[in-house]
Parts: C-alpha cells; sequence; structure tokens
C-alpha cells in the first residue's frame, strides 16, 4: 500500500486544476457561448464526464474558472495624489499579463453570467479599495463604479475591441489620460 507524502496534491485536485486552466483558455479564446465542456475535456486531456462530475455544468465551470484575483496593490501608505495613477498602472499591467481577465471582459460583454461575474469581481475587489480613500464612505460603491467604467472601458477599447488610438497610445500617456480621472473619482469631494 502506498501513501501520498503530506501536503501532496490529490489526483483529483490535479483534475480540477486541469479542467480550470482549459477552460480558463478555452472561455478566453472562444468566449462563453462557443466554449464547450468537449472541447474544455479535450484541452485538459479528461474525459467530459469528469468535468460535470466536478463542476456540474458550463455554468459552474464558468463560475470556478472566473475566479479572478485583481491583486489590487494596497494604497494605505501612498500619498493621496498618487492613488489614481498607481491603480491605471496596476490595471494596465494586469490586463496585459492575464489572458482570463480579457477573456472574462469579452464574456461580460455578451453573457449575462459572465457580466455578473466581472460586476462581482469589481465591487468586492475595488469597493473595499475606494471605501478606504474616498472622502465619504457610503459614496464608496458609486465611486468604485466610476473608477471601473473607466479602467473597464479602456480595456474594452484596448484589449478586446481592439480600437486602434487605444492599442497604439504608449502605456505612459494612456496613464497620463486616465491618472486623473480615476483619481478624481476616488478622493474628490462630491460635485
Amino acid at each position: 500500500m502506498t501513501t501520498k507524502a503530506p501536503g501532496a496534491p490529490r489526483r483529483s485536485d490535479a483534475t480540477k486544476a486541469a479542467i480550470l486552466e482549459a477552460a480558463r483558455e478555452r472561455f478566453a479564446a472562444d468566449g462563453y457561448e462557443r466554449a464547450t465542456i468537449r472541447a474544455i475535456a479535450r484541452d485538459a486531456n479528461i474525459d467530459p464526464s469528469m468535468v460535470m462530475r466536478y463542476y456540474g455544468n458550463k455554468e459552474g465551470l464558468f463560475a470556478a474558472a472566473s475566479v479572478i484575483d485583481l491583486r489590487v496593490p494596497e494604497l494605505g501608505a501612498l500619498p493621496g495624489k498618487h492613488i489614481g495613477a498607481v491603480l491605471v498602472a496596476h490595471f494596465l499591467d494586469r490586463w496585459e499579463q492575464d489572458d482570463v481577465l480579457t477573456g472574462l471582459l469579452r464574456v461580460g460583454v455578451t453573457n449575462d453570467a459572465g457580466a455578473e461575474r466581472m460586476r462581482a469581481v469589481f465591487a468586492e475587489q475595488l469597493g473595499p479599495i475606494a471605501a478606504g480613500v474616498c472622502p465619504v464612505p457610503a459614496e464608496a460603491p458609486r465611486r468604485a463604479a466610476l473608477v471601473a467604467s473607466q479602467i473597464l472601458g479602456m480595456a474594452l477599447a484596448r484589449y478586446v475591441l481592439r480600437v486602434a488610438p487605444a492599442v497604439s497610445m504608449p502605456r505612459d500617456e494612456v496613464i497620463a489620460w486616465l491618472a486623473p480621472t480615476v483619481q478624481r473619482y476616488l478622493t474628490a469631494e462630491q460635485p
């Protein structure tokens, strides 16, 4: 009888991880509607029944595959006037390094489950940032939504729709344009 070393991943954990990786890549490449359980299973080198066993259906798989940590930086130690620039730079880095995030945005535009997931990611992770820096914490959800409109708008134009001027604009220029607006949304007094 063989025993696993403590902390060694179980085979089911490896299977789940392979499924999630394949699902993220497939949803990012094909979008929600065109991605199929069969294609995801093929990409993960497993039988489609295993996908169903672990995730139930395509919606359950999408929910699990779209768990995203935006890794928003801690802003507490920053001088208040730099918050907008730091956030815009951070999100440009995230979009450029994470095809899953771009895929989720693409799915969010065309699918209710994707839109709900994107709303939840931004509300859960950007909301506390807004609450920590805005002058009236009760306004944090509204301010977080305004920040998301700028961040998601640029991401849609630059990484999904690939609008030529947005794509060709140098990173420093994007930051220079968006940072003051994001800064104002988070820290200015209410108009």
